[in-house]
């Protein structure tokens, strides 16, 4: 159910089920009979703040073990409907199909919450959003759905397990709530409490402006206990001339806890690690002379995992740029040059209390021949406190007993800050040092960065430092003794009356690199010009010039060595995007680059 007080402001009820709900796709129980649905969506693009062409109807339920989330969503051409993507968590799901996606601030913090997607054919995506923007796409939990369709649309039934969330304290809940539905033929985005059209979908992670949902009784979600344990056995078998086959049994045996400790609090407790069923790393090719970046996959590391995002640089997946460092990269535990490293125990606690954000991790590892690891001890202690509405302030310390590398014990402390103003207006900052044993000076990072993501207009600047002996022992450096400046503007301007095109793109961007001395390192000068069609497909005309300096011979993995010296190279970027709606789509282009040529040269 759904009210407006007198100024205006949505609040949503829902609505409590003496049984559970049937979910089969089909709206057959008496709640969607009896009970009317919220159904005033409102569009985000292409006309902001008009009803939603499409009607879309919305129930929110519950019982005393799942809150039910149930769509209908009636289609005057349903022919046209664009659903491909069965895959979970496939980006394509939420970015090419047509779909329904709604959102739980569980804790009413204005600032984190739990997202869920389904398309028409039953693909899902689920994920974290840590302070509005950062995305754990890689967070999976329980969670039941059907889909159906009717004579005139499609239809998503959803039961959440209480279970499955984390939130407050106490019986009686109040939850932020949004939700949108995409159309893809439409080129359509609408949503129940609309949001800035800037944000496109990603204005679900908005927090701040999710209406309160009222009227949910959650059952204590303290001593909820779930052990995971396994057990393997082999045998080998070898057979010498004369004897008897000699049969050598072997073994092992672990387990992995979690534990509720209170409604907001988990511990998770692993012993004997076994990470073998981890979902195996997306392919990279790296053609540069840097450290490629993996995201975490390892389920014991991904709940809450934005708890220990620092700085604004993410920790599963590069946030900002590439070149920010990340203080704390759980993929440094349990691996040693490529290889996995026996996980003897851990710990780990997450979550809220009161106005603050906790984690606290400790993992140690053992002796791995094979790989040369020394048993290890990794730890760390995150705190994070609410400021204002949408701001915190933080710190974060780390600590390893034995460096990878060879190196000797490492500590790496910081303290940052995440401020945002008015609707769009944001603020990242930090510094952070590192102390390892056997290295001084020079082991300071720090950096400021302003963004404006407007609509019309958009700008982004940043200052990034990262000293040469910077060295977080349970972090990850991709780039070391740099100064970064970057700048970039965008107009975007939006015909008004146009049936053909709907937006215009243009943009500039220059990003300088220099060494803790001053010389320049690397340059990139960008610039770039499209057109957003009503239909969804997209033209751009990109032009690049990039200059790189190396110090050191670069050997390429053709056999060919680059010499010491400056580079410049400029490419041209001719592409367009045939959207999804369309039986035959994708991103044809064609880059014209022009040889690297040598300016400087040294020895």
């Amino acid at each position: 159910m759904m009210s407006r007080d007198a100024a205006g402001a949505v609040t949503l009820r829902a609505v409590q089920l003496t049984a559970p709900l049937r979910i089969d796709g089909r709206l057959d129980e008496p709640l969607y009979r009896d009970v009317s649905p919220i159904s005033e969506f409102i569009q985000a693009e292409p006309q902001e703040g008009s009803p939603a062409t499409e009607r879309t109807e919305l129930w929110l339920a519950f019982d005393e073990d799942n809150v039910y989330v149930t769509f209908r969503c009636f289609e005057t051409e349903p022919d046209r409907m664009v659903a491909k993507e069965m895959r979970r968590d496939n980006t394509s799901i939420y970015s090419g199909d047509d779909n329904v996606s709604f959102f739980f601030d569980t804790f009413r913090d204005r600032r984190n919450g739990f997202e869920f997607t389904v398309n028409p054919i039953g693909g899902r995506v689920d994920g974290q959003t840590t302070g509005e923007r950062q995305w754990n796409g890689d967070w999976n939990t329980l969670w039941d759905f059907r889909v159906g369709r009717f004579e005139g649309g499609w239809i998503v039934e959803t039961a959440i397990p209480f279970k499955s969330l984390r939130y407050r304290p106490g019986v009686d809940q109040t939850w932020g709530f949004n939700a949108f539905r995409t159309s893809r033929w439409r080129h359509e985005l609408s949503f129940l409490i609309p949001v800035p059209k800037e944000r496109g979908q990603g204005g679900l992670h908005m927090a701040s402006l999710a209406a309160p949902l009222v009227g949910i009784s959650a059952p204590s979600g303290a001593k909820n206990l779930e052990v995971k344990p396994y057990v393997v056995a082999n045998t080998t078998g070898q057979r010498t001339a004369g004897s008897d086959l000699v049969n050598d049994l072997a073994g092992d045996f672990g387990v992995d806890v979690k534990y509720g400790v209170t409604q907001n609090v988990t511990a998770d407790l692993t012993y004997n690690t076994d990470f073998a069923q981890v979902e195996a790393d997306l392919q990279q090719v790296n053609l540069t002379r840097f450290s490629l970046f993996f995201p975490e996959k390892r389920e014991f590391f991904l709940e809450n995992a934005g708890t220990f995002q620092f700085g604004g640089a993410a920790t599963t997946g590069a946030g900002g740029s590439a070149d920010t460092p990340i203080l704390f990269y759980s993929r440094r535990i349990g691996l040693e040059g490529g290889r996995a490293v026996p996980v003897d125990a851990g710990g780990r606690v997450t979550g809220r209390i009161g106005p603050y954000t906790v984690g606290l991790l400790s993992i140690q590892t053992a002796d791995d021949a094979a790989s040369g690891a020394v048993s290890t001890n990794s730890s760390v202690v995150r705190a994070k406190r609410d400021l204002f509405r949408r701001s915190s302030v933080g710190l974060m310390v780390t600590g390893r007993n034995a460096a990878q590398g060879g190196a000797g014990d490492n500590v790496a402390y910081g303290v940052d800050g995440t401020f945002a103003f008015l609707t769009n207006l944001a603020v990242n900052t930090y510094w952070a040092r590192t102390d390892t044993k056997g290295h001084s000076g020079d082991d300071t990072s720090y950096r400021v960065q302003l963004f404006w993501p407007g609509d019309r207009y958009g700008i982004s600047v940043e200052r990034l430092v990262v000293g040469e002996n910077f060295d977080p022992g349970v972090g990850f450096v991709r780039r070391r003794d740099l100064r970064r400046t970057f700048g970039q503007a965008r107009f975007t301007p939006r015909p008004p009356s146009s049936q053909v095109v709907r937006k215009y793109l243009s943009g500039v961007a220059v990003a300088l690199v220099e060494d803790g001395a001053g010389r320049l390192e690397s340059r990139e000068q960008s610039a770039d010009v499209g057109i957003e069609f009503q239909n969804a497909d997209r033209f751009g005309l990109e032009y690049t010039r990039s200059y790189e300096f190396l110090a050191s011979p670069f050997r390429l993995p053709s056999g060919v060595t680059l010499p010491t010296g400056g580079y410049d190279f400029d490419s041209v970027r001719v592409s367009f995007n045939r959207s999804a709606q369309h039986r035959l789509s994708g991103n044809p282009s064609s880059s014209l680059p022009r040889p690297s040529t040598s300016r400087t040269s040294s020895t």
